[in-house]
C-alpha cells in the first residue's frame, strides 16, 4: 500500500447523532468546508434516492452523482465527472463502497471530502485508505482523510445488524494491531507513533468495555467514535499500522483462499482473538472473546463457515498477504502442525472463558 496521505490529521467536524443526513446543510454552511456552497453529493444505489430526497431541502442546487460497485474504475469515472466543475467539496453519503469511491475520486483531483456514514461496518468512514476492487481482486489506496465526518444513527439502527457487527470486529481488532506494532518495535526496532497507538487503543478499549447492545444509541456512538479514532490514528502516523496487524493478515488470507466467507470486520475480529491467544495475553483474550460473543460475532472458525483445517491454512498463508509487516504470526513462524495444536488449545480456552 502506498504511503497514506497526511495532509489533514483530524477532521474539522465530527458529529454522531440522529437526523444528520436531513440536516446536512447546517454542516456545509461552515465556510471552512464549503466557501460558496458548491458541492457534489455522491450516493450509492438502493437507498441513494431516499437519502437524496431526505437531504435535498438542505442542499439546494447541489449536483448528485450515483456510483455503484466500489471499484477503481467507478472511482475514476466519478473523478472525471467531478473535474468538469470547480467544487468546494465532495459529500459521500452511504456505506463503505460509496464513501471509498468518493474518497478516491476527491483525492485524485484535490477536492475536500465530507463523509456522511449510514452504516458502521468498518473504519473507512474516517480513514486515509480507500478499499476498491480492480481486475486482480481488491486493493487499498492511500487517500486524504475526510475534512468532516457525520454518522446518522437513524440509518445505522435501521440497517442490517451484520454491518454493525462487522464494525465491532474491525474496531476491536485495533487492540491486536497495536500489540503487533509494539512487538515489531521491541524485536526489530520499528519506529512507533505513541499518539497513533493511544488513539486507536482508546477507541477500542471504550468499545470492548461498553455494557450496551448494538441497539443502544450510547453503544453505537462509542462504536462510531472507535472507528473514527482508528482512521485518525492512521492519518497521524501515515500508516495502517495501528489498525492492521496479524488480525488483518488473517482476514486477507481468508479472502484470498476462501472468497466471500464473511465480512472483513468479522474475519478481522476472529483474527484478532486468535492472535491475542498466540501472544499469550489470556486476560485480553478473555475480554475480547466475551465482547465478540456478546455481540454475536464469530469466535470459532466454524462460526465463519470454515473448517479447522481451512482456518489453519489461512493463518499459515496470512504472512504472505503483507510481507513487509511484522506481527505475532511472523514472530512465531508456526508450522501447520503447530497451528493445529494451537487451534485446539485456543478452542479449549474459549470453552473456559465462554462456557
Amino acid at each position: 500500500m502506498p504511503l497514506l496521505a497526511r495532509t489533514v490529521a483530524t477532521p474539522l467536524s465530527i458529529e454522531v447523532r440522529r437526523g444528520a443526513v436531513a440536516d446536512l446543510g447546517s454542516l456545509l454552511a461552515d465556510r471552512r468546508i464549503s466557501s460558496g456552497g458548491d458541492v457534489a453529493v455522491v450516493v450509492g444505489p438502493g437507498q441513494g434516492e431516499k437519502i437524496v430526497e431526505l437531504c435535498r431541502p438542505s442542499l439546494g442546487s447541489a449536483d448528485v452523482f450515483t456510483v455503484a460497485g466500489g471499484s477503481v474504475d467507478s472511482a475514476i469515472e466519478l473523478g472525471d465527472q467531478l473535474r468538469r466543475r470547480s467544487y468546494d467539496a465532495v459529500v459521500g453519503i452511504g456505506g463503505g463502497k460509496t464513501i471509498d469511491t468518493a474518497k478516491y475520486a476527491a483525492t485524485r483531483y484535490g477536492i475536500p471530502m465530507v463523509t456522511v456514514a449510514t452504516s458502521l461496518a468498518n473504519d473507512g468512514i474516517a480513514s486515509p485508505v480507500a478499499s476498491l476492487a480492480h481486475e486482480g481482486g481488491k486493493g487499498s489506496y492511500g487517500v486524504h482523510i475526510p475534512i468532516a465526518v457525520l454518522v446518522d444513527l437513524d440509518f445505522v439502527e435501521n440497517g442490517p445488524d451484520r454491518q454493525t457487527q462487522a464494525g465491532i470486529g474491525d474496531a476491536v481488532s485495533n487492540l491486536s494491531a497495536c500489540a503487533d506494532w509494539e512487538l515489531a518495535h521491541q524485536v526489530r526496532g520499528e519506529p512507533i507513533d505513541g499518539l497513533a497507538v493511544t488513539l486507536a487503543r482508546t477507541g477500542a478499549e471504550a468499545l470492548v468495555n461498553h455494557p450496551g447492545k448494538i441497539t443502544d444509541d450510547g453503544f453505537l456512538t462509542t462504536l462510531a467514535e472507535a472507528l473514527i479514532l482508528g482512521g485518525i490514528s492512521m492519518s497521524i502516523c501515515g500508516s495502517s499500522r495501528p489498525a492492521s496487524g496479524g488480525d488483518h493478515e488473517i482476514s486477507h488470507a481468508i479472502d484470498h483462499l476462501f472468497p466471500s466467507t464473511a465480512s472483513h470486520g468479522e474475519q478481522a475480529g476472529l483474527g484478532a482473538l486468535f492472535c491475542t491467544f498466540l501472544r499469550g495475553d489470556l486476560e485480553r483474550f478473555g475480554q475480547l472473546a466475551r465482547c465478540l460473543h456478546r455481540h454475536g460475532l464469530s469466535t470459532r472458525p466454524a462460526d465463519l463457515g470454515l473448517t479447522d483445517e481451512q482456518f489453519v491454512e489461512a493463518v499459515a498463508f496470512a504472512p504472505h498477504t503483507r510481507p513487509d509487516r511484522y506481527t505475532i504470526l511472523e514472530h512465531l513462524a508456526l508450522s501447520a502442525d503447530d497451528l493445529r495444536t494451537r487451534l485446539g488449545d485456543y478452542v479449549d480456552a474459549l470453552r473456559e472463558h465462554l462456557g
